[in-house]
C-alpha cells in the first residue's frame, strides 16, 4: 500500500477511533450525571442549561476529549508508516477544531473552555505520538 494511502488511513482511523472513545465517555457521563429534564441529544436545551451546571458535569466531557484525542493519536501514529508524531498531531488538530466548535455551540464555564483547549487536545496528541513512536520501534 502506498505511504500516502496509509497516512490518510492513519488520520481517518485515528479520528474514528478517538471519536468512539470520546462519545463513549460522554455517554457514560450522561448516565452518571443525568441533567434533569434535558435530553442530551437536544443541542438547544443543552446550550441553555450548560452555564448553570456544576463542575461534576464537565468531568466526562473533558475525559472524553482528552482520552479520545490520546487514543486517536496513538492509532494514527501506529498506522502511519513515517512521521508518526506528525500524523498524531494532525489528529489532535482535528479534535481541537471540533472542540472549538462544540465550545462555541455549547458554551460552558470559562474555566472548562480554557482547560479543554489547553490540556485536552494538542498535549494529548503529542503524548499519543510519543506512545505510538515507542510502540512502533
Amino acid at each position: 500500500m502506498p505511504p500516502i494511502i496509509k497516512n490518510v488511513l492513519a488520520v481517518f482511523l485515528g479520528w474514528l477511533g478517538g471519536s468512539a472513545v470520546n462519545m463513549s465517555l460522554i455517554n457514560v457521563g450522561y448516565q452518571k450525571y443525568p441533567i434533569p429534564g434535558v435530553d442530551p441529544s437536544d443541542m438547544e436545551a443543552l446550550a441553555a442549561v450548560m452555564p448553570t451546571l456544576s463542575n461534576e458535569y464537565f468531568i466526562f466531557p473533558f475525559l472524553g476529549h482528552a482520552l479520545g484525542t490520546l487514543v486517536g493519536a496513538i492509532i494514527a501514529g501506529i498506522i502511519a508508516p513515517t512521521n508518526k508524531m506528525k500524523y498524531a498531531l494532525v489528529v489532535g488538530v482535528l479534535f481541537l477544531l471540533g472542540g472549538l466548535v462544540v465550545n462555541y455551540m455549547l458554551p460552558g464555564p470559562t474555566w472548562f473552555a480554557i482547560l479543554d483547549m489547553v490540556a485536552a487536545y494538542i498535549p494529548m496528541a503529542w503524548l499519543g505520538g510519543m506512545i505510538a513512536t515507542k510502540i512502533s520501534k
